[in-house]
């Protein structure tokens, strides 16, 4: 009778045989869930990390086509399904252009190009030979080949859906429904949340959206500033000056505009190689070359990137560079393009987070002193 008296009493008070009456082990188990939830995050992460990184992918090029649409709204009062549709027929007609002109015009400098570079290195090695550095030509295109292959198993094993032509119809198939009626989109993650976030979301979206927009027409302006004004420089100034028409001006040019979308990392590249291509006609081209890489970038980074940059987000190059560096390592080749605006659009987030953290401390200061 006793027994049951107590185990009466026990579920009367609402114990439970499972419950934990010491404060310090609660703290202990509580610690221990929110590990066991960041672990379980992270990996969900790295799970979906690929898909999601598509679908940003298609984001972005669906804010290109917006900012397309919208200018053409300025100019045309036409649907903005029509606008949108001529903004791709454009853009299918630049790059039918483009083909057509790389085909035709400097199809026999791309053959030439990867044998050039190669005779550039190789006397860049004699030299330094020559300048009593110790090099070892066979071993180092040993180091080279090995390098190269390390970096393509590498490439091939995280690239993985990313690396094929049918990531590129995904993003682009995504992008044009997005870009069609982006609201529709908008207005269905927006059902998902709570009714009291809704309108901070719709404030965070927009501006994310407007960030990406002037952000992708500043990258899409630089690469058209840097492919101009390297060709220019390269078979227009070159013969003026009397160093001749240097190699692949065209070349370069469109190579030195395409890797303009890659901040920092591209800017190397092509300067490399426009350097190793201008040895190729001469110590004076050589120089030369030098000279154009660096007018064309501070003039790309001192004129063009700041007025951009008071448009759009201010990144600082250090963060950018080493976040590019860590996409380019995990996603490869569309990690790296989509470095930037992904910072970007953290940095928007970050940016909002702390707005409504201020609105809510006056909010409760306006209670408080009511």
């Amino acid at each position: 009778m006793a027994d049951e008296s107590q185990d009466n009493s026990s579920r009367d008070l609402g114990t439970s045989p499972s419950r934990i009456n010491n404060p310090r082990i609660r703290h202990e188990m509580s610690r221990a869930m929110v590990w066991v939830a960041v672990v379980g995050t992270v990996t969900l992460a790295v799970w979906i990390a690929r898909p999601l990184l598509v679908i940003f992918g298609a984001m972005v090029f669906a804010s290109m086509i917006d900012g397309g649409a919208r200018l053409l709204g300025r100019a045309l009062d036409i649907r903005r399904s029509v606008r949108v549709a001529i903004v791709l027929a454009a853009t299918v007609a630049f790059l039918v252009w483009l083909g057509y002109f790389a085909g035709s015009t400097i199809s026999q400098e791309a053959a030439q190009f990867p044998a050039i570079i190669e005779r550039q290195l190789g006397e860049m090695f004699a030299w330094a030979r020559a300048q009593g550095f110790q090099i070892d030509q066979s071993q180092l295109q040993n180091y080279l080949g090995n390098i190269g292959s390390g970096i393509s198993t590498v490439t091939k094993a995280l690239g993985g859906i990313l690396g094929g032509a049918a990531t590129m119809l995904l993003i682009v198939v995504i992008g044009v429904y997005v870009a069609i009626d982006p609201q529709l989109y908008e207005r269905g993650v927006a059902w998902m949340l709570p009714r009291e976030q809704r309108a901070r979301f719709y404030v965070t979206t927009a501006r994310m959206g407007q960030t990406m927009r002037r952000l992708m027409a500043g990258r899409l302006l630089g690469m058209v500033v840097e492919a101009v004004f390297t060709y220019v420089m390269l078979a227009v100034v070159a013969p003026l000056v009397g160093i001749g028409v240097v190699p692949m001006a065209a070349l370069l040019a469109i190579l030195t505009g395409l890797l303009a979308f890659v901040p920092n990392l591209g800017a190397i590249i092509s300067g490399a190689l426009m350097v190793l291509v201008g040895f190729s006609g001469g110590v004076e081209m050589g120089i030369y070359t030098i000279l154009v890489y660096f007018f064309v970038q501070n003039f790309d980074g001192y004129i063009v990137i700041p007025m951009i940059a008071k448009k759009t987000v201010d990144l600082a190059p250090a963060l950018v560079l080493a976040f590019q560096l860590i996409m380019g390592i995990l996603f490869g080749i569309l990690g790296l393009f989509l470095a930037d605006p992904l910072l970007a659009m953290i940095k928007v987030a970050l940016e909002r987070r702390a707005e409504q953290a201020d609105e809510n401390q006056v909010e409760e200061g306006v209670g408080n002193g009511a």
